[in-house]
């Protein structure tokens, strides 16, 4: 690795380090799964394009399931403060990528999640990490919804939560069907949301453009 000066007196290295981290056994595990499936679609798996696809696949579907190894109550707990704070706290447009359960094939969409506090708030980036944790397993949307609105409900003890994903599913637009435009809704409320203006003020909020 070259040595080179910045122009300002410093010195600096020139090129490309990365340092992954994974479960070794695991990987190893995967790949040869993935070897073989290689070898059972037909194609070589030791052409040059593909001799270290399943290294990198089986890396990439523990990134994908990554979820697993959180705990998003946990999430939650490490930043829960005490707060007399009682109106609507909303975050949405929270991006996520998940896997359908029944095809491993990815759907995207985002999230929007609002809470009304009991004497508890939590770090809104926790918010998005609770809907990355989730979304970060294998998963089916409506599942997917009510889990985050469980948790938050279940860990801040709030008046009420509610919970509006919207995603494209690529198992729809990729194969199937092959609705390339379609777009699936799912929602899901507990205490105050349930009164119909509360949901209406919510709904409200996250399809106007405030920022």
């Amino acid at each position: 690795m070259e040595i080179v000066n910045n122009g300002f007196g410093q010195l600096r290295k020139t090129g490309y380090s990365r340092v992954d981290r994974w479960d070794t056994k695991t990987t190893m595990e995967l790949s040869k799964m993935y070897q073989q499936i290689l070898s059972l679609i037909s194609e070589d798996p030791d052409r040059e394009g593909l001799k270290g696809t399943p290294v990198r696949v089986a890396k990439a579907i523990q990134f994908l399931t990554q979820g697993y190894n959180y705990d998003p109550k946990d999430i939650l707990i490490t930043a829960k403060f005490k707060e007399e704070y009682q109106q609507m706290v909303i975050v949405k447009d929270i991006e996520l990528y998940s896997l359908c359960e029944h095809h491993m094939i990815p759907f995207f969409g985002k999230a929007h999640v609002a809470y009304i506090p009991n004497g508890y708030i939590t770090g809104l980036s926790k918010i998005a990490r609770v809907v990355e944790a989730y979304s970060r397993r294998l998963q089916v949307q409506e599942r997917l919804t009510t889990q985050i609105r469980d948790c938050i409900q279940e860990t801040l003890n709030p008046i009420g939560v509610g919970v509006v994903i919207e995603a494209q599913h690529l198992c729809m637009m990729m194969r199937g069907i092959q609705k390339q435009n379609s777009v699936t809704t799912t929602s899901a409320f507990t205490g105050e949301f349930l009164k119909e203006a509360t949901r209406e003020e919510f709904i409200h909020i996250i399809g106007s453009t405030l920022h």
